[in-house]
């Protein structure tokens, strides 16, 4: 099964509302890439929370082809020019991304702005807790997930040609402030908890600074490994991606021990037997990290756990907001309502225990 099946789920016939123009396409591709020759096929993907994807196929060869979703959008938001812009200068660095193959800007091509890539094979462990590995393989799949995140964070944001990629200093301050507009802009229901979190979470940040190239969307579903070996063979979906503080990015990859039970569907280890899964724990995977990124011990973690969890509840509660618009990217965007409230409920219940009231 391909990468991409497994991360976003059954590919299948192009949704109402959600066509493109095959023709229009095709004649496009053969003129910008470099040996690509039809007919096509395309279908969507189930899956694609934010911006819709589409395997194309021709006689030879898949790619895969994103673009940002048709009608009104969030401001900041479904910014692919910046997903091709990173991978195109990661992939030229050797870190492990799907090459990038051109990106378009032109709406009048398909409706929209999109780029394509190449698709490879591999696999994505939708749970975190790969119930399909051995105990050894599982830990290999961590640990290499873990050297995988702290090599990006290691990249120098001059060399690779990303010195503006986005601003410097005060990243958790900026976060706070646009996760928040984000939320109130698509609000559906009041959640008390996210109201709380907003006014507390800008005056908690810990103190010190420091700025890399962050991914922002690091966690397993996201990490497409070797087909037989645990090892990560590519990193996708770099729509968040951006410059800010890297311990914000492993705390967020960090949520797969610390994410509510219930509150989503790749699972969570916050319930799990670590020993006998041959699964670190989050500590002592931190602890790894830091070793490989030459960085300090993060004393406090409880910060950085808050303000993931309603990042991630303001994030779900944009793609409520599109079904309820009609704009969602994914046909199971309408399902999502409930995880917002709980993940703001164990966002509020990590800063409690730092003090908040």
């Amino acid at each position: 099964m391909s990468n991409l099946r497994k991360y976003l789920g059954d590919v299948a016939a192009v949704r109402p509302g959600h066509e493109i123009d095959a023709d229009a396409l095709l004649a496009y591709l053969e003129r910008e890439v470099r040996t690509f020759s039809g007919p096509i096929k395309i279908r969507q993907f189930a899956g694609g929370q934010s911006n819709p994807t589409y395997l194309i196929e021709t006689p030879e060869k898949k790619y895969v082809l994103r673009r940002k979703p048709y009608g009104p959008l969030l401001p900041s938001a479904h910014q692919i020019d910046r997903e091709y812009r990173v991978m195109d200068a990661l992939g030229a660095a050797g870190f492990p991304v799907p090459d990038v193959l051109c990106y378009c800007a032109d709406e009048d091509v398909i409706g929209a702005p999109f780029y394509v890539m190449a698709h490879i094979e591999g696999r994505i462990f939708s749970d975190c807790r790969m119930p399909d590995l051995t105990r050894e393989d599982r830990a290999a799949a961590y640990d290499s997930a873990n050297a995988t995140l702290a090599r990006l964070h290691s990249f120098d944001l001059k060399a690779l040609g990303l010195e503006d990629y986005g601003r410097t200093g005060n990243y958790f301050g900026r976060q706070i402030a646009r996760w928040s507009r984000q939320y109130q802009a698509s609000c559906t229901d009041d959640i008390l908890e996210m109201e709380k979190l907003i006014e507390w979470l800008p005056n908690a940040v810990p103190p010190g600074d420091d700025t890399g190239l962050i991914h922002g969307d690091y966690s397993f579903h996201n990490l497409l490994f070797h087909p037989v070996r645990p090892e990560v063979l590519g990193v996708l979906d770099w729509e968040l991606s951006t410059t800010g503080h890297p311990v914000g990015d492993l705390m967020y990859h960090g949520m797969e021990w610390y994410r509510p039970v219930g509150s989503d569907p790749r699972g969570t280890l916050a319930d799990a037997d670590l020993p006998a899964l041959g699964i670190p724990t989050l500590e002592e995977y931190v602890a790894r990290y830091c070793a490989r990124a030459g960085r300090a011990p993060i004393a406090e973690l409880g910060f950085y756990r808050a303000y993931n969890l309603f990042r991630v509840a303001a994030i779900v509660q944009g793609i409520v907001a599109r079904a309820r618009d009609g704009t969602a990217a994914s046909a199971e965007a309408a399902d999502q309502a409930p995880r917002v409230r709980a993940l703001a409920t164990a966002a509020w219940r990590e800063a409690r225990e730092l003090g908040a009231s």
